[in-house]
């Protein structure tokens, strides 16, 4: 006899509200293995809420791992044309401690945190008669993303794109792209490949993408939006190579996730003032309102810095404003925030802040 079908399930989307990351957790609903140590996980929310997003944009994912969880960022691979699930695409690669975790413990009915989405890597963001995409590796998640948003909304839509790998076996989502490609009147696809396999035959283009291999693939380029994400030495390349050619960089965007810029040491302000004649600046009072704690923000120092200075856990994966996981509500006071698109302007206007990038300019209470 089969289980009762759950009758949430077949909800109309009106019917619903949008995922909300500060209430709900996701629920593992399937894992598909795409290439050799790469595997799509699939998400639900626990709430069966349906997810808004943007096609290109990331989550962060809470994984406990050990006494203290990892926060982990994944650029979504689903689009929100279909809403009722989203999707990460991760590689393990040498040393992953996420998301090789992610890899041996994740499977249908697990659950995980997860805070976003964010980014504003998106051609919503850019629109443009013609696109072109190019990927290496893993990077082609937003790539994805992006054209089954066009696949699902507007398949007449002009688009190159370029994907590299190593191998033939390694290209992720190769059956889907070349579905998408006999669906899509305007997308040409052109695979660029670093060498051969003993388990796969390859005919196509072999070598590094370049200034003669790119007209190629697509000779219009300098026509066309460009979107590029990967490893950052094939970027850098991608881009030298653009401007080389003469391409306007105003219609070049790239995903990167740039390492955190190192916590800055407090500041001696005492040693300062003596040094310039300045007035001493003092440590601000800070408020931590939902764990009932209080500390002080050193000259300097970021909301963040204090949390963690007054035992008080805030989570926080990028620590340079991009993520938007460390988005906190101020309740009281004044801060200088800093950050790189990591939270709405609206959001602000509602008075979040984001923890990481944000230092006091008076007493300061926050919900954390």
């Amino acid at each position: 006899m089969n289980a009762p079908t759950d009758p949430g399930l077949y909800r109309h989307l009106d019917e619903m509200v949008p995922w909300d990351d500060r209430l709900q957790v996701l629920e593992v609903i399937g894992v598909t293995e795409e290439a050799p140590d790469v595997r799509t996980f699939t998400f639900r929310s626990d709430a069966q809420t349906w997810f808004r997003y943007k096609p290109g944009q990331f989550v962060t994912l809470e994984l406990p791992v050990g006494p203290e969880p990892v926060m982990r960022t994944y650029t979504l691979s689903s689009s929100p044309s279909r809403p009722f699930s989203i999707a990460v695409t991760v590689k393990a690669q040498p040393g992953s401690i996420g998301t090789r975790w992610m890899f041996d413990n994740l499977r249908p009915g697990a659950h995980v945190r997860a805070y976003g989405p964010a980014g504003d890597f998106t051609h919503h963001n850019h629109p443009a008669g013609k696109y072109l995409f190019i990927s290496a590796g893993s990077g082609v998640t937003p790539m994805m993303s992006m054209l089954r948003w066009f696949s699902d909304c507007a398949p007449w839509s002009d688009v190159a794109f370029v994907n590299c790998a190593r191998r033939p076996e390694e290209i992720i989502f190769r059956k889907e792209l070349e579905l998408l490609g006999s669906r899509m009147p305007g997308l040409s696809l052109g695979f660029l490949i670093e060498e051969r396999s003993s388990r796969e035959s390859w005919f196509g283009h072999m070598g590094r993408i370049d200034a003669v291999r790119l007209p190629l693939l697509s000779p219009d380029f300098r026509e066309r939006e460009v979107f590029c994400c990967g490893p950052e030495p094939f970027m850098r390349a991608v881009r030298g190579m653009l401007e080389a050619s003469g391409f306007d960089m105003a219609h070049y965007h790239q995903e990167s996730f740039a390492a955190p810029t190192p916590l800055p040491a407090p500041v001696d302000v005492e040693a300062l003032a003596a040094e310039d004649g300045a007035p001493v600046q003092e440590a601000l009072p800070i408020r931590f309102s939902t764990s009932d704690a209080t500390g002080e923000c050193l000259p300097g120092q970021t909301i963040l810095q204090a949390a963690r200075a007054a035992g008080v856990r805030i989570p926080a994966a990028c620590e340079f404003g991009l993520c938007g996981t460390c988005k906190t509500m101020k309740m009281s006071g004044e801060v200088e925030m800093a950050h790189n698109g990591g939270i709405l302007d609206e959001e602000i206007a509602e008075g979040f802040i984001l923890a990481c990038c944000s230092k006091p300019l008076t007493a300061v209470e926050v919900a954390a």
